[in-house]
């Protein structure tokens, strides 16, 4: 039995080497909160304003929706009540809906489609239907798009930070991304607490040593000239956000990282739609690796870093854990069948949970420290999920190794109106709406 322990161990230190990397990420994005955090206090902004309105853009809103007539409307009126003074249009597909998510998407003033589609299933699908038809119906076309998911809401000065950042020469960019049901539960706290960590200590970090941020899900933007270089948008995959990313890595392309556009989206409370979801993401990793995983090794070979960062995101954190379930599980049964002593096995299973718990931890209480003020729940809450954190992302090994074997397909993750007392704050500090 001393043989697991020799392999668990091996396997730990090939993740090391895999991810140690990215703890250079922390400090990194410390030195560079610090050196920004300094220059807005010290720089006026009338400067940026003026450019800013010098050259105001036509920007499009893509929204696709599937059965969301709960929580668009709120996304809605969060976009008419932007600050930024050029013109926005929002498009809505609604998307094998069963609801009334089109009326409602047309009552808060958005031009809205339907499609129906019991083969091709997903936001993919959706977004590809819904450019078709601005594309026929808006000869002139657009300067660039957003992209949000319906439970989103976007702070007011959202698109004006992210216009700025157009400016700057970045033709696709993501945002911070920030939990508006946080404190509901150790689900919804976990995943908060993930998103603001992938913004500030992985797609921040990134973007400020000259490398690819990664889009993750919903809000982010890309120009029309990307959409012109690409060809449409043939992102079918499960996880077609990660596919559009590492499409653009693989031909050297960069996705900035926008700090200062701040939206807010509804995390799963539901333990079983959690599941499905991560292991439709899971699924879809493995699915984008296989596309493109000989053009990310290609540009890795050629000096392209965010090629392997990219790279070890999506892949090799999946093989490692199913040789370590595979591993453990095989000798534990071996040694049960066998009479022989497991306890070396379970306490080497049990050293390995308690570093990656320990590692969880410490990620945690930096993300919590940094990004306390955009964390809406309360400070028992908050200080709970610093301990429930790394349970939840433990939770992600047997879904990944679950995901090695089944395709979930794609499914909706189910949104609920923003009622709480928290969420009806939120919601209207951020779009002036009441929420009764």
């Amino acid at each position: 039995m001393e043989t697991i322990r020799i392999i668990n161990f091996i396997i730990t230190a090939i993740f090391a080497v895999c991810y140690s990397y990215q703890f250079l990420y922390v400090p990194i994005s410390l030195w560079f909160q610090h050196r920004d955090n300094r220059r807005m206090k010290n720089t006026k902004t009338e400067a940026d304003n003026e450019l800013c309105e010098r050259h105001l853009k036509r920007y499009a809103v893509l929204i696709c929706a599937r059965n969301e007539e709960a929580v668009i409307g709120q996304l809605i009126d969060s976009i008419n009540n932007q600050t930024y003074k050029g013109e926005i249009t929002t498009f809505v597909m609604a998307d094998n809906c069963t609801d009334n998510t089109y009326g409602v998407a047309v009552d808060h003033g958005a031009v809205a489609y339907t499609r129906k589609s019991s083969k091709y299933i997903g936001k993919g699908y959706a977004v590809e239907m819904l450019l078709r038809h601005i594309k026929y119906d808006y000869p002139l076309g657009f300067d660039g798009y957003f992209v949000f998911d319906a439970d989103n809401i976007l702070a007011p000065n959202y698109i004006e930070e992210m216009h700025k950042c157009h400016l700057a020469g970045n033709d696709a960019i993501t945002s911070y991304r920030a939990a508006k049901n946080y404190g509901d539960n150790w689900i919804s706290s976990g995943y908060g607490l993930w998103f603001l960590r992938e913004s500030m200590y992985l797609n921040y970090a990134r973007y400020r040593i000259g490398s690819s941020a990664a889009i993750s899900g919903t809000g982010f933007f890309f120009a029309d000239s990307v959409l012109e270089d690409i060809g449409g948008w043939p992102f079918h995959l499960l996880t077609e956000d990660i596919e559009f990313t590492i499409n653009r890595v693989c031909k050297g392309r960069k996705i900035a990282f926008c700090r200062t556009a701040v939206f807010y989206d509804e995390q799963p409370t539901s333990l079983m739609q959690s599941v499905t979801q991560r292991m439709r993401w899971a699924r879809g990793y493995i699915q984008v690796f296989q596309k493109y995983g000989k053009d990310l090794v290609s540009e890795m070979f050629h000096g392209n870093f965010a090629a392997f960062d990219m790279a070890m995101n999506i892949m090799p954190a999946f093989l490692l854990t199913a040789i370590s379930i595979t591993c453990n599980l095989l000798y534990g049964i071996i040694g049960a069948a066998t009479g022989g002593d497991i306890t070396i096995a379970l306490w080497s299973m049990f050293e390995t949970v308690i570093n990656a718990c320990s590692m969880l931890f410490v990620l945690g209480t930096i993300t919590m420290i940094t990004e306390w003020k955009n964390i809406h729940a309360g400070v028992a809450r908050k200080i709970f999920s610093l301990f429930s954190f790394p349970v939840f992302m433990l939770t992600y090994i047997p879904i990944a190794f679950t995901a090695l074997f089944v395709n979930p397909g794609w499914k909706p993750i189910k949104h609920k109106a923003t009622t709480s007392a928290l969420s009806a704050e939120l919601v209207q500090r951020e779009t002036g709406r009441k929420i009764s």
